[in-house]
């Protein structure tokens, strides 16, 4: 493929080919392909400068992470992010506000905690509106359908997930789910994960960390012939690969803080529609009646 042909590789066919040739690339490429994987609107409208700026790399890096992957330079590989861009969803003027309006320099006055707040909200905003366009094309039934076939569900979610991981485990118990939260209590991590029954669940929540050990309970899980599910940031992620179902969220980040409000939206997706294939849940009251006046 070359940008003089005139040709543009579809944004599936170039992911297909990003997860093939990943364990080819370097450290430094890989890390451009993480970015742009989780930040696909500013690979389209950004330049390449702004690009590496953001990415952390020098502009070089992009240029060879492009060629690496059969493009001639930025421009082709710039051109499969803009088709995706310009698809039928959100229309590219609002798209571009959007993206404009987030990272830390948005603040004016980052003592003013108005603007802090009002850059969070504003970031959640932009990341809902990004994860209702994902789910459109997301398997949510398949995934369901898998959290309905398990006997239980174990929940692997550590460091910046595990607020998200904990909420889930809350929300599939009250709907009458058996869960189970591998939260390593007493560095027992393994020994919890060894509770797991044939057929158990393994849900799997982690993002651009990648939280080792939580990443090696998925491996563990996988080796031993269990179903692992995965809540992650992009396809070239390690639970990605190992996982039956994959769900994507692309999470805003502003600077070291990352917003959970999409990840939390989608958990809360996922419990109501299992909720709506479970039985209601009977509750025993211990209150004595009242006796009539």
């Amino acid at each position: 493929m070359s940008e003089d042909t005139g040709t543009t590789r579809d944004y599936g066919e170039f992911v297909a080919g990003l997860i093939a040739r990943q364990p080819s690339l370097s450290r430094r490429l890989q890390q451009v392909a993480q970015y742009l994987l989780n930040n696909p609107e500013d690979a389209a409208i950004f330049t390449i400068v702004e690009i590496a700026r953001r990415a952390g790399v020098p502009p070089s890096a992009i240029t060879r992470f492009a060629k690496e992957l059969g493009f001639d330079g930025f421009a082709g590989l710039q051109s499969v992010f803009k088709q995706r861009l310009l698809g039928p969803r959100m229309p590219y003027s609002e798209r571009l506000t959007a993206v404009k309006r987030q990272g830390p320099s948005a603040v004016a006055d980052p003592k003013d905690p108005h603007q802090v707040a009002d850059l969070f909200i504003q970031a959640a905003i932009d990341a809902l509106l990004r994860l209702r366009e994902d789910v459109a094309d997301a398997a949510l039934v398949p995934f369901v359908s898998a959290l309905q076939k398990a006997k239980a569900i174990h929940i692997a979610a550590a460091r910046g997930a595990f607020g998200v991981g904990s909420y889930t485990y809350y929300g599939l118990s009250r709907i009458g789910k058996r869960a189970f939260l591998l939260d390593n209590l007493g560095s027992m991590r393994a020994e919890q994960l060894k509770a797991m029954d044939a057929g158990d669940a393994l849900l799997v929540i982690t993002f651009d960390d990648y939280t080792p050990e939580t990443v090696e309970l998925a491996r563990t899980a996988h080796a031993d012939g269990r179903t692992v599910l995965a809540i992650t940031d992009n396809e070239l992620s390690p639970v990605a690969g190992i996982a039956s179902h994959v769900l994507y969220v692309k999470e805003a980040r502003l600077g070291h803080f990352r917003s959970q409000v999409p990840a939390m939206v989608l958990c809360q997706t996922l419990v109501m529609s299992l909720g709506y294939r479970t039985p209601a849940v009977k509750t025993t009251s211990t209150a004595k009646p009242r006796k009539p006046a």
